[in-house]
């Protein structure tokens, strides 16, 4: 009888590591090139297609841990991006916390920003939910139709007191979609956080990611049998369902696994761990998981201003 195996999976920029086990405690590796289209599709898919080829087994769970939206954050490749913001606010994410590196240095580079465009809706709640300005849905129409007639797919929704009063960006989400964008990201239901910026920030970044994430667990779910269990890793060191991954959880999916692999491997409390990636090596140091690329990370990918 063909035994049962499990996948665990981490698919990086330059290559691909499938770890298999079964009930009876073998194991079963593969190395494979992320991208090698003359040779297969997907490498985690070839992976898994070749140890259950050469054990004649059948497959369990996958559980997969992927630097796609980390990369593509790197290099600027997500999907174009509209930002919908309240009125006088269409700079509030480019001007940021004026936070700066180099405290005394005189010129300034400011980041540059995922969104692509900025349309600035009239409306405005109070922070005690107070109606200053109701919101114009004639104009928000006007104005999000003209950006999806541009060509652009994904909208990032950030009203102002928008995480605790959402009727407004609930309504500009619902035009969003009747003008059929894809992909909508609405701050209070991705970032329900009191600080406009990093509500803002994560909003985004949602938005530019969540549609090339979502057209590789597509692509890796498609070549699995239906019933599979398919997890991935988030950022948080935690595995979530295929269905529920999405941009804003998988900037340090990879590394956050490296992290999860290297304590349950060790079994000590006080570790350093290095990572020699392409595009960044990495050291980790516990407890408190601090180093230099998480470091960076809180600069230009967590808040996505470098």
């Amino acid at each position: 009888m063909a035994g049962v195996w499990n996948f665990a999976i981490d698919r990086g920029g330059t290559f691909t590591d499938v770890i298999a086990w079964d009930d009876d405690g073998r194991f079963r590796t593969e190395k494979l090139l992320s991208e090698n289209p003359d040779q297969y599709a997907d490498a985690a898919i070839e992976g898994i297609r070749r140890i259950l080829a050469a054990e004649d087994g059948a497959l369990g769970e996958v559980r997969m841990g992927t630097t796609v939206a980390t990369n593509a954050l790197l290099e600027r490749k997500g999907d174009r991006v509209a930002l919908a913001i309240t009125r006088g606010f269409g700079d509030a994410l480019r001007i940021g916390y004026q936070a700066r590196p180099e405290i005394f240095a005189r010129h300034i580079v400011l980041p540059e920003q995922p969104y692509e465009t900025v349309v600035e809706i009239v409306e405005r709640v109070g922070a005690d939910g107070e109606i200053i300005t109701p919101l114009d849905e004639e104009a928000a129409w006007a104005a999000l139709k003209q950006v999806r007639e541009s060509g652009i797919d994904a909208l990032a929704i950030v009203l102002m007191h928008g995480w605790k009063f959402t009727q407004h960006e609930g309504r500009v989400s619902e035009i969003a979609r009747e003008l059929g964008f894809t992909q909508i990201s609405v701050s209070h239901e991705v970032a329900p956080l009191i600080k406009l910026i990093g509500r803002g920030d994560t909003t985004v970044v949602d938005a530019y990611l969540s549609p090339i994430l979502r057209r590789y667990v597509d692509r890796v779910a498609s070549g699995l049998p239906a019933d599979t269990k398919l997890q991935f890793m988030q950022s948080n060191g935690g595995l979530t369902d295929a269905s529920a991954f999405r941009g804003k959880d998988a900037i340090l999916s990879g590394p956050a696994g490296g992290v999860v692999g290297m304590v349950a491997a060790s079994g000590e409390q006080r570790l350093i761990g290095f990572d020699m990636a392409v595009r960044r090596p990495t050291f980790r140091t516990l407890p408190g998981i601090t180093s230099w690329r998480t470091r960076a990370w809180s600069r230009e990918s967590a808040s996505a201003r470098r």
